[in-house]
């Protein structure tokens, strides 16, 4: 089985994408989506994250996740803190996933996550789909859909790598400047990709990363 990684940063829309492959069939695994899972009321998780960080879990036994947010998003030593402690269970429920899929005879699967670059991931998968955006726009779009102010919306924005690092190492680039129709054709013309020929391995990482 084939797993392809998606990826883009804040506001970029890689979701949408995520959910124009869903509708054409393909299974898509949202890393965000095993992120809410294992931070449900009662996981491990949980209760680490609520010894860690004090006071962004709620009275009834819930993650205040803006809390939290604000936290981990304005301090680098703390997102670290808070990776360390999410992201060896959503690998594992991943390969889960995608151990089912395959089992299941899936020729491929999607694997939606903000940070594959950022870990390194894409060295072990078969191509890497990036989603992009112009700057200005998605400073827009985060500070409209989040309701931040510029300078939050900055601050998030610039927590990510920057997408060009991440094109240098696409097999496939999604440009998403526009409406979602102009998004349709350059999904099929991926799906046209993934079904055929294999997706070129995706390139090594920039030197130093």
């Amino acid at each position: 089985m084939q797993i392809i990684g998606l990826t883009g940063n804040i506001g970029c829309g890689k979701s949408t994408v995520a959910r124009l492959f869903a509708a054409a069939g393909v299974p898509v695994i949202d890393a965000d989506r095993v992120s809410r899972e294992v931070v449900a009321a009662g996981m491990p998780a949980l209760r680490e994250i609520a010894e860690r960080f004090p006071g962004v879990v709620s009275d009834a036994g819930e993650l205040d996740r803006a809390a939290l947010g604000a936290r981990v998003f304005s301090n680098p030593a703390e997102r670290e803190a808070l990776e360390k402690i999410l992201h060896p269970r959503i690998a594992l429920e991943v390969r889960r996933r995608l151990q089912a899929l395959e089992d299941a005879g899936a020729p491929v699967a999607i694997y939606e996550a903000a940070l594959i670059v950022e870990n390194g991931l894409q060295r072990g998968q078969d191509g890497l789909i990036v989603v992009t955006v112009p700057l200005q726009e998605q400073l827009r779009r985060v500070i409209a859909r989040d309701g931040l102010s510029e300078a939050e919306a900055q601050k998030r924005i610039a927590a990510q790598l920057p997408q060009e690092e991440k094109v240098a190492v696409a097999s496939i680039v999604i440009d998403n400047a526009g409406l979602v129709s102009a998004l349709i054709p350059q999904v099929a013309r991926a799906l046209a990709a993934l079904r055929g020929e294999s997706l070129p391995s995706a390139a090594p990482p920039p030197e130093g990363r």
